[in-house]
């Protein structure tokens, strides 16, 4: 008898832990400003000189995340290029795989090859346990927290229509084993021309936070094309030397021609 009252505990404790695990409440995108297929190639400028690229991808996966939810497989590449390998090699890879309705993440992979400077970062994002365990550590985090290159992502689905210039759109980022609230205000729509062309955009600035690397807002500033695919366009950012410029030179797969 207290076998079978000890299986039919156990049995209900199951079956209740399941239900509460199925029945969370995901964040979901409000715009589908992205699609599988999608590439986007950036180049790094510092002045006249192409210093390094950036390439962004959106692939189909058979990963899955909690309750069998669908993904996506997202992945970053940054390179040094030609005479700056010399001096400081940059060979860096991000990789995210983000939920197809709420496009935020439940794997991140990251691996960092700047100079002598290496770091590799393997989290496992448990949405539905409001938790992300690092291999080292499980820390608590809201429920739909972004990574690093799932923001990239997540900001593209953010409804700016209703925005005016000055208003701050936030949103809760893990990353170096912290949550950090991202705040980025919107300035305008202007027009901006690049090699490609003249493009108009949405005008932001990311709303810097005390002890960061950079201290004013100016320092660095992004547009983004004001149309359905909402892609970055072109980012400056200020530095002690100069001025790094990253701007699109090459796209694919997009939801909306150009």
């Amino acid at each position: 008898m207290k076998t079978l009252v000890t299986v039919l505990g156990l049995s209900i404790l199951s079956l209740l832990l399941m239900s509460s695990s199925s029945h969370v409440v995901y964040p979901k995108a409000k715009f589908k400003s992205f699609q599988v297929g999608e590439m986007l190639r950036y180049k790094v400028s510092y002045g006249f000189v192409d210093a390094g690229e950036a390439i962004l991808t959106v692939n189909a996966t058979h990963k899955k995340g909690a309750n069998a939810r669908e993904l996506i497989h997202v992945k970053g590449i940054g390179r040094t290029l030609g005479a700056f390998n010399a001096f400081f090699k940059v060979r860096d890879k991000y990789e995210s795989y983000l939920d197809t309705e709420g496009v935020f993440p439940w794997y991140f992979v990251r691996r960092v090859q700047e100079g002598s400077y290496k770091k590799s970062q393997d989290y496992t994002f448990m949405q539905d346990q409001k938790k992300v365990d690092t291999g080292k550590k499980i820390f608590d985090v809201p429920l739909g927290v972004q990574d690093m290159l799932s923001s990239f992502y997540y900001a593209r689905t953010l409804d700016f229509g209703s925005m005016k210039p000055g208003d701050v759109t936030t949103f809760k980022c893990f990353m170096d084993d912290e949550v950090y609230p991202l705040h980025i205000r919107f300035e305008g729509i202007e027009e901006v021309k690049i090699r490609k062309g003249k493009f108009e955009c949405m005008k932001f600035v990311p709303v810097v936070q005390e002890g960061r690397y950079f201290e004013n807002d100016e320092d660095v500033q992004f547009w983004v094309t004001n149309d359905r695919n909402r892609i970055p366009l072109l980012v400056k950012a200020k530095i002690p030397v100069g001025t790094v410029k990253m701007h699109l030179v090459e796209w694919d797969g997009l939801v909306e021609d150009l």
